[in-house]
């Protein structure tokens, strides 16, 4: 080669660095899923430490009176969303914050509004023997609220690309919830309804600082998709509320079956064996927009998925189960002594819990969401009656095997319509 054309000659291109270990996992770790998965374990985590605190600092009877508030609480969120937190985020993709904010704030005032005058209404009307108060029905009204306003600034940061904001504002508040629990812990309060309080200080505050911060942020013209959220939602409805039926009716059945105490006895393994089936329900959400891509492309591997969560059941439960009933009595106390009767099926229970999540995700991936709904009604329906027929004779063992015989009623319900609907595709 010349000298004009060695001047000339295009430079060598030096093929692409590849990400080190350290940029990789920081791409991860800015995933929106990571960071949805990182707020439930926090979640998760903070639980945890709350039911020590609280099953330390009351009688099982006022652990069971929070655990009874804590629960309507949950189960009436739900009826205010009407089941528009997946719709709302499939309506109002890249939003902007500000505007994702009103939109949701306008879905939310009808509902919000009823249950304020339901709230009101059972207070004036019902009989003495099953009103427990203004100040409990007002801490649980607003308690709610609270909590509905939370769930939607979830929706919300998916849509507008803002999960990292999301994700902030819950590790404050789990800082300032453990923080108040902590001081009532140290004060000996023993009052249900102010460790309520607590919970409804550390979820308001943060939460009412982003609102804030997200509506005077920039905010673009949006279309209004209010009524297909609406439509979508009341679809999806059914689902939800059977689900959040089927995981705290046995909450619910036993302060009416049996007594309060044998709630807060119940409650105190029921919060910490729910967490193992969190990281496969967070595993079925962030995969489920590849599922549905591979079953459009006609290849969804659905048997290898079900025996990879059916492995991850089968090593973690046993571990679980030993490490639990040996850690009841010297972190809780003598008095939570009988809740080791209740370890293996509460932890059965939710093995079969998780699979289920995975194997109705395969559902929704294949277009199924009205199987899905049957499947949780079906889980719904079983444990419930299994509720009514063992926890008179059986006590807290029978809530127990109440919750394994009706999650597993869902799990087989859902492996079944998989079955069937990969047979006829």
């Amino acid at each position: 080669m010349s000298e004009l054309q060695a001047e000339h000659a295009p430079a060598a291109v030096a093929p692409p660095r590849r990400p080190g270990p350290a940029a990789f996992l920081g791409a991860q770790l800015r995933e929106p899923y990571v960071q949805l998965f990182a707020s439930q374990l926090l979640t998760g985590g903070v639980a945890f430490v709350a039911n020590i605190l609280m099953v330390r600092a009351l009688a099982p009877a006022h652990r069971g009176e929070v655990a009874l508030m804590l629960q309507v609480v949950y189960l009436s969120t739900q009826f205010m969303l009407l089941g528009t937190e997946r719709s709302f985020v499939a309506n109002y993709h890249e939003a902007t914050p500000g505007a994702a904010v009103r939109a949701y704030g306008k879905l939310l005032i009808v509902p919000c509004a009823a249950g304020l005058l339901l709230a009101a209404g059972f207070e004036i009307l019902a009989p003495d023997h099953y009103n427990p108060g203004l100040l409990v029905i007002g801490l649980i009204a607003a308690y709610t609220l609270v909590e509905v306003a939370g769930l939607a600034t979830r929706s919300i940061a998916i849509a507008a690309g803002r999960v990292r904001d999301f994700l902030i504002c819950r590790v404050v508040e789990a800082f300032l919830l453990l923080g108040l629990l902590v001081v009532l812990y140290l004060a000996n309060t023993t009052t249900p309804a102010m460790w309520i309080v607590a919970y409804l200080i550390a979820g308001m505050l943060p939460t009412a600082v982003y609102i804030v911060l997200w509506l005077r942020g920039p905010s673009a013209s949006l279309q209004d998709h209010n009524k297909a959220v609406r439509r979508e939602g009341l679809s999806l409805f059914p689902a939800a509320i059977s689900n959040m039926a089927m995981l705290r009716s046995d909450r619910l059945a036993l302060p009416a079956l049996a007594s309060t105490s044998a709630l807060g006895i119940y409650t105190a393994v029921a919060t910490m064996t729910e967490l193992l089936a969190w990281p496969v329900r967070a595993y079925a959400d962030a995969k489920l927009g590849k599922w549905r891509k591979e079953h459009n492309n006609g290849g969804l591997p659905t048997r290898p998925i079900l025996l990879a969560v059916a492995l991850y059941c089968l090593v973690v439960a046993p571990i679980a189960a030993g490490g639990l009933y040996l850690f009841i009595v010297p972190v809780f106390g003598h008095e939570y002594s009988d809740a080791k009767a209740v370890v293996v099926p509460l932890v059965a229970a939710a093995g079969l819990y998780a699979i289920s999540r995975v194997t109705l995700g395969l559902l929704i991936a294949k277009g199924r969401g009205s199987l899905v709904s049957a499947a949780e009604i079906t889980g719904f329906v079983v444990s419930f009656a299994a509720y009514l027929l063992l926890i008179p004779p059986f006590g807290i063992l029978g809530a127990a095997y109440g919750s394994l015989i009706g999650y597993g009623s869902c799990l087989l319900f859902a492996l079944v319509t998989n079955q069937v609907t990969g047979d006829r595709e």
